[in-house]
């Protein structure tokens, strides 16, 4: 028993399983806007296990992809695969388990979502090559997980609207502003070992102005989800609190003190993202 509950332990560190605080939250705010209420529980359980499955398929496939890097980062090398406690071969093994079961969920909900999954594990799986050749990798990664409020309307709805778009694009300029943010650790690490990113090309103060602007264009698409999804005034009053935390989050990070970077990363985007999701529940309720 000992054992087990230590690969559980290992594997959730491999796939961080505390920052699925991230996505989940704007899946189930995509379902919420989508049904105008509350969708079906089998609906909502299907929509958890197929972000499950995506998110950790796509991690677990990222530690397998930079395992080489992550080895040679001194922030990273700590991890379960470069220390030596789980095999490439077994997080590979658990990647492809994790895509299993996304396929397995997008099937339960419907054929669009099933005919919809292999784009959506070649979108994720894709992002762990792009930090190789492009300093567009914090968008890719912006892309891959707006498809979680995209993938949660389809499963509702069985298609997409407008609020859904709007949904979707707010997620991935939120992602890519604290992905640069995140970013700003490893400048120096990621020039010695010709890896791409925005911090590498623009130095820490003018990507701290770049995350700042995306995430004013993040308030924006979630205004214009709200009043195309016909959210009323406790949605408003929700982007107002997530204004302030975008505020708060962007005063503990400067160029010359990064000191707080974990607590703006972490902390303070899974604040936002609940806060959306808490707001959206109470609009749609009440």
């Amino acid at each position: 028993m000992e054992g087990i509950l230590r690969r559980i332990k290992v594997y959730s560190e491999v796939v961080k399983l505390p920052h699925t605080v991230f996505a989940l939250p704007f899946a189930f705010t995509g379902a919420l806007m989508a049904a105008r209420g509350v969708p079906p529980l089998p609906v909502l359980f299907w929509i958890g296990v197929a972000m499950l499955g995506a998110r950790s398929g796509a991690m677990a496939f990222n530690r397998w992809a930079d395992a080489r890097i992550d080895a040679a980062n001194p922030r990273t090398k700590n991890r379960p695969l470069p220390r030596g406690e789980v095999g490439r071969g077994q997080v590979l093994a658990f990647a492809m388990a994790s895509y299993g079961l996304l396929v397995l969920a997008a099937y339960q909900l419907n054929p669009l979502c099933f005919r919809l999954s292999p784009l959506a594990i070649f979108i994720t799986a894709f992002y762990s090559y792009t930090k190789r050749f492009t300093w567009a990798s914090h968008l890719i990664l912006g892309l891959s997980l707006s498809l979680a409020p995209l993938g949660a309307w389809i499963a509702v709805t069985g298609g997409l609207a407008m609020p859904a778009v709007c949904l979707g694009l707010a997620v991935l300029f939120w992602v890519a502003g604290f992905d640069v943010l995140y970013a700003l650790q490893d400048v120096e690490f990621d020039r010695s070992f010709g890896l791409y990113s925005i911090p590498r090309y623009l130095g820490i103060r003018a990507s701290l102005y770049l995350a700042r602007l995306f995430h004013g264009v993040t308030l924006i698409f979630l205004f214009l989800a709200g009043e195309s999804g016909g959210l009323g005034w406790l949605y408003r009053v929700g982007l107002a609190f997530v204004a302030v935390l975008f505020l708060y989050e962007h005063s503990l990070v400067k160029a010359e003190d990064l000191s707080k970077l974990d607590v703006a990363f972490f902390n303070m985007n899974g604040y936002i993202s609940l806060s959306v999701f808490l707001f959206t529940l109470l609009d749609v309720l009440l």
